[in-house]
């Protein structure tokens, strides 16, 4: 039904404009983080939605609150095949212990897995590419059944996440699909009182020293003080995996990001 979906709207106007970006942030300017999901949920204001969720550090939360409100919403999490054995059984614990009733586990395609990473180490030459084939290719399938995504970004994070705000529109690709960032405006504490307020299960990898947890080969553990971020891809003039990854201005993918991969 989805695949059908997207083939009819291939020659259609794009679904939301920045106008209509515009317009929501408007809306729910001063509104909490809670009004602002019930009205995008309940009022169907950005039409057929997902969750977008790594199951890392901090991603209890944001499953939390729409768990809250409907725990039906499709929650989408890439299956990279290089995921800690953590983050998988973390997955399972969280799905059952707040009730989500539709995880969808999203998997790189088999054949290019086999033409483009025979050996499994393409992370290790080109991380860029490694994540092209296992993350943003497989979700970009999956997102054209969608018309928005709910993602776990911060402000706080830093980074590309710094200025964002709550609706944005997704540049990946021209069907002008939402991308909505609930808890843009949290901070670290606010974070923490909410695991604590809630009686949240903690990613066992949090407490040994993994405070932004990715896929085992690019992600290591951070110091006292560090960025929390700076674990990721060590090494690497690389931040984002390339699901956030903005077009240029000439409305083309970033060096390294090639989608005829």
């Amino acid at each position: 039904m989805n695949e059908l979906r997207a083939i009819d709207r291939l020659d259609t106007a794009p679904r939301f404009t920045d106008q209509d970006a515009v317009r929501l942030n408007r809306r729910f300017r001063g509104s909490s983080t809670q009004e602002m999901l019930e009205g995008v949920i309940e009022d169907h204001l950005a039409g057929e939605v997902a969750v977008v969720s790594s199951f890392g550090a901090e991603s209890a939360v944001l499953l939390h609150l729409i768990a809250q409100i409907d725990p039906g919403v499709p929650v989408l999490f890439l299956e990279t095949g290089k995921h800690f054995p953590e983050t998988l059984g973390y997955r399972d614990d969280l799905v059952e212990r707040i009730g989500l009733k539709n995880l969808v586990n999203l998997y790189p395609c088999l054949g290019e897995l086999e033409t483009r990473d025979e050996t499994g180490l393409r992370w290790s030459y080109d991380p860029d590419g490694c994540c092209e084939l296992r993350k943003v290719r497989p979700l970009a399938r999956a997102m054209a059944g969608y018309d928005a995504s709910f993602t776990g970004r911060k402000a706080f994070q830093g980074g590309q996440r710094a200025n964002l705000p709550r609706f944005e529109i997704d540049t990946s690709d021209s069907q002008g699909r939402l991308k909505i960032n609930p808890l843009i405006d949290w901070d670290a504490s606010r974070i923490e009182g909410y695991f604590i307020q809630h009686d949240l299960p903690r990613h066992p990898l949090v407490a040994l020293g993994y405070p932004s947890i990715g896929c085992s080969p690019c992600t290591h553990k951070v110091a006292p003080g560090e960025d929390p971020r700076s674990g990721r891809w060590k090494g690497w003039d690389k931040t984002e995996c390339g699901i956030h990854t903005p077009l240029t201005d000439e409305g083309e993918l970033p060096p390294g990001y090639d989608p005829a991969f």
